[in-house]
């Protein structure tokens, strides 16, 4: 998988839901985890995180939305059920991004919510427990932006192992022409 991806929250006030959404953002590799004028206690937290991501993916804690930085060319992408936002399954997902969900029982503030470059929606019919819908925008993510083999096309796993890797030949500066193989070195 290429480029990289952080997830936040924004004004959670429970532990276990940020705990929950960092546990899910270690295991599927996530680059940093941030909340943004939250209450977070790590202690209250590690109920959930039982993998203790804090201690192996860099965590940020901003005070406010003022105060929140992200990587140089990061894209900020909120998740909310919004009539405006895009589904999930038809969303592409920019090579570095950062996710950022709104608190329990609260939506993303105007303010965060002007700042996302994008906004996506997760098509439920109501909306689902923070942790959780962190972990489908991450496991979409994984979807698209890896290699697995082909789904098979009835029920249960693919018939055929996926397949190598195939780079592309190498060219010719001069003539832009490609060869299945390196010409031979001769000395």
């Amino acid at each position: 998988m290429r480029g990289y991806f952080g997830i936040g929250v924004e004004g959670i006030s429970k532990a276990r839901n940020v705990g929950s959404l960092f546990r899910s953002a270690h295991a599927f590799g996530a680059s940093f985890m941030f909340t943004v004028g939250a209450t977070y206690a790590r202690a209250e937290g590690n109920q959930t995180d039982t993998s203790q991501a804090t201690g192996h993916v860099p965590f940020y804690d901003f005070p406010d939305l003022a105060s929140l930085i992200l990587p140089s060319d990061c894209t900020l992408v909120g998740i909310e059920l919004t009539d405006d936002a895009i589904d999930l399954p038809s969303f592409n997902h920019p090579s570095q991004a950062a996710y950022v969900l709104g608190p329990e029982k609260g939506s993303l503030s105007p303010a965060l919510q002007d700042r996302c470059a994008y906004t996506v929606k997760i098509p439920t019919k109501f909306c689902v427990n923070v942790g959780l819908a962190g972990a489908i925008v991450m496991y979409d993510r994984t979807l698209s932006t890896s290699r697995f083999a082909e789904r098979a096309p009835q029920t249960g796993g693919p018939t055929e192992a996926l397949q190598p890797h195939k780079h592309g030949g190498v060219y010719s500066r001069k003539g832009m022409k490609a060869f299945e193989t390196p010409p031979p070195v001769t000395e």
